[in-house]
């Protein structure tokens, strides 16, 4: 078990407490609503009572004597008009707005110019993820202003994220053992996500009225759960790239299986755009293998190894400037030898744009907590790294180098052995151990309910995703009454940023009749 740093007070009430300029606006309460907000019920009929202590009378922390939602004032970027929202919601909303620890979630709340005071429909957007904050916006360009011409955009920081009580590697410090921080991050899954919305929903749209909302990537893993625990508050839902597996159990393994397969074609197609890529990759396992201890420290404190090298695939496999991205890296990754007889090293620079590349410093919460996307009732127990054992003929760095193959890069996978080998995750490794064996997650999914969806959804469907699996995408659209499916190669995984415009034209249309059923 890993000790962490013990805070200088209780360590939930430092992480929940939030300024106290935000305690002193006026609110309006959810007693002012005449219906309840209950649907967490449904969410945790059988889970048990958090065993975190009661938190003390400080910010955002003390009870009943605190706003739950603060409006900031207007403010502005290039054609866009925004505003800041922070609601007070409870951690387990099993136990209740009043008795459960409180944390803050943020919104942002953007307009087209001039459509501040205009009485338009909210869309709320989901972000990918797990683990991920929305993007801030700088300008209206893209789906944003797409979404904008229509609607009165909401971008939620998911719970966990940006401005959403972060949870980040200093953050998650603050807990005094991996028991208590494993115990704290079970609330930080889509079930929660979705209560956290329906807070904001009923807060923040006149008359508590239902929403669009766009999920993409993981955001579409909380579309649907929100479809199966709470539709009555969706009026339409869109859906890019984020169609999840919805069977029973944990489905990490035909994620993962599935993922490989994907991975080894994606592999395939980048060799063939960048074959001199090959010996440069190759070299660099190499070099790797024979250094003392199998790799090299990294700027901060890692360790870069010939397995951590091939996860440079999560992120350039998958996303449409991923292969030039990539590419460009391995142009920089050897020191010029400025002096004769100088021993060869890889770069700084590319060390460094190594540790960038995947994020796990910025935002660790997407490695901790990966597996148990896919877990109802179930334990992922490490998936991908099982899965790995299966085709590692095929994955093995070192062994390619020595027959003289390509050296394969993973996809999106999350392995044991990186909370070894990454700075920023190795004081979370006993948390995240702890999540893989853990079996009593609740359900994210209603199968029955999404059988008899009442809510339009349109989804765009990648056929070469790499993240989420086009086959087992279709598997569960087949579930959900009423959806309707734009099956494209036009885009990768990353549609909605590269194409936002025509995306969320194209779905909209398949919702408001101006694209035909057939």
């Amino acid at each position: 078990m890993v000790l962490f740093h013990a805070p200088p007070r209780p360590f939930l009430s430092t992480l929940l407490h939030y300024n106290h300029y935000h305690c002193s606006r006026a609110f309006f309460s959810l007693s002012h609503f005449t219906k309840p907000f209950s649907i967490a019920n449904r969410f945790f009929s059988h889970s048990r009572r958090s065993s975190l202590p009661p938190m003390n009378g400080e910010g955002l922390a003390a009870g009943n004597s605190s706003p739950e939602h603060v409006t900031g004032d207007w403010y502005s970027v290039p054609e866009l008009r925004l505003r800041d929202h922070r609601f007070k919601v409870p951690l387990d909303h099993s136990l209740g707005q009043h008795s459960s620890p409180k944390i803050t979630v943020f919104a942002r709340e953007v307009v087209a110019v001039g459509k501040e005071g205009q009485k338009l429909p909210y869309l709320l957007y989901l972000q990918g993820g797990p683990g991920f904050e929305c993007q801030q916006p700088t300008e209206s360009s893209g789906w944003v202003q797409k979404v904008c011409e229509e609607f009165r955009l909401i971008l939620m920081d998911q719970r966990g994220t940006g401005l959403s009580t972060p949870l980040t590697v200093s953050s998650m410090s603050q807990f005094k053992s991996a028991d208590e921080l494993a115990d704290f991050l079970k609330h930080f899954r889509a079930d929660n996500i979705v209560n956290d919305a329906e807070f904001i929903r009923v807060h923040l749209v006149p008359d508590a009225g239902p929403w669009t909302i766009l999920g993409q990537s993981y955001g579409g893993f909380c579309a649907v759960t929100y479809l199966s625990f709470a539709p009555q508050g969706l009026k339409q839902v869109l859906i890019t790239g984020g169609i999840p597996p919805i069977g029973g159990g944990c489905t990490a393994d035909s994620v993962y299986k599935a993922g490989f397969e994907q991975a080894i074609h994606q592999n395939e197609k980048y060799y063939k755009r960048f074959p001199q890529d090959i010996k440069i990759v190759q070299e660099l396992v190499n070099y790797l293998a024979e250094k003392e201890g199998g790799g090299v420290a990294l700027p901060s404190g890692g360790f870069l190894t010939p397995r951590g090298l091939q996860t440079l695939g999560l992120s350039g496999l998958g996303s449409s400037t991923g292969f030039e991205s990539m590419h460009y890296l391995f142009e920089k990754v050897w020191d010029p030898t400025l002096v004769p007889g100088a021993p060869k090293r890889i770069s700084y620079n590319f060390l460094s744009s190594f540790e960038t590349w995947l994020n796990f410093d910025t935002n660790p919460l997407y490695a901790v907590l990966h597996e148990s996307i896919y877990c109802q009732g179930s334990a992922s127990k490490w998936s991908a790294n099982s899965i790995r054992t299966e085709v590692e003929d095929k994955f093995d760095a070192i062994r390619a180098v020595k027959e003289g193959l390509p050296v394969l890069f993973t996809g999106e996978m999350i392995f044991p052995w990186m909370f070894d080998e990454i700075h920023a995750l190795k004081p979370f490794k006993d948390a995240a151990h702890i999540l893989a064996e853990k079996r009593n997650w609740p359900p994210l999914y209603d199968v029955q309910v999404l059988n008899n969806n009442k809510v339009p959804v349109a989804a765009a469907v990648y056929y070469e995703d790499l993240y989420v699996n086009f086959k087992l995408a279709m598997e569960t659209a087949s579930q959900i009454a009423g959806i309707r499916l734009w099956i494209t190669n036009e885009f990768m995984h990353s549609g909605l940023r590269d194409g936002g415009s025509k995306v969320i034209d194209h779905l909209l249309g398949m919702l408001n009749g101006r694209k035909p059923l057939f």
